[in-house]
């Protein structure tokens, strides 16, 4: 690695950190003051009006779960029905409707903040359903994840409550009070630096060769906006953030990258805040920062360090990456991407070596923690906390204790059933994929680019990725069949909505307890000795899990180059 490559890599790296550090704390104040505050605006009101929805009205974490289910049912309803009715609808470009199981596959993966496609955005979708359906997923998907993690955080701050909050009013002010107007300036940033925005349809031109092309339009900057805001990750353009309408520089890329990281980094401050202790806060930032640095680096390594003739020419491995951005510039992205729920790219990670493209699928089996996705990440840390202050209870002979609630045969049950819900999905899914006959002949003959242990990696993937609500995928797999359209569907909605239940009725039981007052005997939990000890869970829990799948696929793969 020459000079100029480390410098770049420095700079980034310190741009990125001195931007997150500059939004932490004012961004982290502002979204505890959204979910704690009295007043509702006068457009919330309105919407209250409308919906006939009492905002002084607390609910139960049975009547929270209905309304969450109910709000996303609808929902799938919605962009399902709209999808099939494309034909007929205005600026549809032409463009017939989707096939029911792929329009299934995509309301499911928009609802569950996966954002999973499964077709060609530019090819498949017009603009009425990208902005109308989409566009408006990706706005209230990821509103919904900041509504569950709040609550969560609520059961711990309350104090014999039979309540956690309205669910209605924590999804109006999450959209209307932070997602709406951040990327309504993130979309005006990412104009200026040439992401296009019109409904001009396609255009055609003359290649200098003399060629005929058709160039595609659409509302990009728009979409962007929220797509890497609320780490949803879907984009208009097949190659995602690779596309240059998408992402047209280095600096576009880094601030994309940004936007992925700002209010998930910004969220353990909201929880520092509502609970009444900012170094609460600092420790889950601390490991969330921790495994993030970790993983950019194993996997910039990976990339850097491609054996081949090739990459020692290039400097590294440049295959299914854009020398717009470089290596550093797509790892970092790749990492982003993968550690927080967006599924966005900029690089073909099926495209990367083996041990690279082992990474990104670590850091989604990690439970997407480090930051996560806006809400799912704080509350999946939060479990992460349950299960090691449990551990550590073990390990000091009480009862254990989490911001002075007590950790009971309840609590760690619900706990470890949300930890318990994605690898089941996972490995199922990639188990009956190859375990049916039927199945398997069709998947090894129809979707599998690449056979062998890189075709297992493949499936391996996409069910990691659907069932963690990522969306992200090895582009060596062609998912748009009857089995891969069902059966993921079916992993995104259980990989959402399962570990949901399990949040809420923590929160429930939280919120019914009084405070336990420390004692000498109280495992503190804002010290290096517990981030040391969460850390270790998350580690330890994935590789007890994930690791003989893994041997099976990308580890093969790559100890046999």
């Amino acid at each position: 690695m020459d000079s100029g490559t480390i410098w770049s890599i420095v700079l980034t790296s310190l741009t990125l950190l001195v931007a997150l550090g500059l939004a932490y704390r004012p961004l982290g104040d502002y979204i505890a003051r959204i979910y704690t505050g009295q007043r509702d605006l006068a457009v919330e009101r309105g919407t209250y009006r409308l919906i006939g929805v009492d905002p002084r009205s607390a609910q139960t974490w049975q009547a929270y779960l209905r309304s969450v289910l109910l709000f996303s049912f609808v929902g799938v309803v919605f962009v399902y029905a709209i999808m099939r009715l494309q034909a007929v609808l205005p600026l549809s470009l032409g463009f017939d409707a989707p096939g029911e199981a792929l329009s299934f596959n995509t309301a499911v993966s928009f609802v569950t903040n996966t954002n999973w496609q499964s077709y060609g955005g530019e090819t498949t979708l017009g603009y009425t359903v990208q902005f109308a359906a989409l566009t408006v997923q990706n706005f209230v998907s990821a509103a919904v994840g900041i509504a569950i993690a709040v609550a969560l955080v609520r059961g711990f701050a309350y104090r014999r409550s039979g309540v956690i909050g309205n669910f209605w009013v924590d999804l109006v002010r999450g959209t209307y009070r932070l997602l709406l107007p951040f990327s309504i300036v993130a979309a005006v940033v990412l104009l200026a630096g040439g992401v296009i925005q019109n409904l001009s349809g396609f255009t055609d031109a003359t290649t200098v060769a003399g060629a005929a092309q058709s160039i595609p339009g659409g509302p990009v900057a728009s979409q962007e906006a929220i797509k890497l805001l609320g780490t949803n990750g879907g984009g208009i353009f097949n190659t995602n953030s690779a596309h240059p309408f998408e992402n047209p520089t280095p600096w576009t890329n880094l601030f994309e990258i940004f936007l992925m990281l700002v209010i998930p980094f910004s969220l353990p401050r909201a929880f520092g805040r509502i609970v009444n202790d900012d170094r609460q806060g600092y420790t889950i930032l601390g490991v969330m920062g921790a495994i993030f640095v970790a993983s950019a680096a194993l996997l910039t390594w990976a990339e850097m360090a491609g054996n081949g003739t090739a990459p020692m020419l290039a400097g590294g491995a440049m295959e299914g990456k854009e020398v717009r951005f470089g290596i550093f510039g797509s790892t970092l992205f790749g990492t982003t991407s993968t550690l927080t729920s967006t599924g966005a790219v900029n690089s073909m990670h099926d495209s990367y070596t083996a041990l690279g493209g082992m990474m990104p699928m670590i850091n989604m089996m990690l439970g997407e923690i480090a930051p996560g996705g806006v809400g799912s990440g704080l509350y999946g840390m939060l479990i992460l906390a349950v299960i090691a202050v449990f551990v550590g209870g073990l390990l000091i002979g009480r009862t254990p204790e989490y911001l002075g609630k007590k950790i009971g045969p309840k609590e760690i049950k619900l706990a470890s059933l949300y930890i318990l819900v994605t690898p089941t999905l996972v490995l199922a899914g990639t188990a009956l994929s190859f375990g049916i006959p039927g199945i398997r002949d069709d998947v090894e003959t129809t979707s599998i680019l690449n056979p062998g242990v890189h075709g297992l990696s493949e499936v391996l993937y996409a069910f990691t990725s659907a069932a963690n609500n990522n969306g992200s995928a090895f582009a060596g797999l062609t998912a748009n069949t009857p089995w891969f359209n069902t059966a993921l569907g079916v992993a995104m909605l259980l990989g959402r909505f399962l570990p949901i239940v399990f949040v809420l009725a923590l929160a429930g039981s939280l919120a019914a307890q009084d405070a336990v007052p420390s004692t000498a005997g109280t495992l503190p939990t804002h010290r290096p000795q517990f981030a040391g000890l969460l850390a270790g869970v998350v580690v330890i829990v994935t590789a007890l899990t994930y690791f003989p799948v893994l041997t099976l696929g990308p580890l093969a793969e790559g100890l046999t180059r």
